[in-house]
């Protein structure tokens, strides 16, 4: 599917607004294959990014779980540690 879109669910805090508006944005890039619409597509587009928002919105305040919430901070350093070992590049951090 498409890299760009990240898990959004159980992270404290919870998903923002922005955050599922822009994962909406790429899924409806993706398939649709536009990464800008033209002015004939472009209310279409917007509409079905605004309603998929609403349907991951919902998602997301409808699903339950009795895991720990997970950490952003941790699972930022995961991402880098698997694009470390992917790409084979090291990013030192800054003290």
């Amino acid at each position: 599917m498409c890299r760009n879109i990240k898990p959004l669910f159980n992270f404290n805090p919870v998903a923002t607004d922005a955050e599922i508006q822009a994962a909406s944005l790429q899924f409806v890039r993706k398939i649709s294959g536009f990464t800008a619409p033209s002015k004939a597509n472009e209310e279409a587009f917007n509409r079905a990014v605004a309603e998929v928002a609403l349907a991951a919105r919902q998602l997301m305040d409808s699903l339950v779980t009795t895991a720990e919430p997970r950490n952003r901070e941790i699972e930022i350093e995961r991402a880098r540690a698997r694009n470390a070992k992917r790409f084979g590049t090291v990013k030192k951090l800054e003290s």
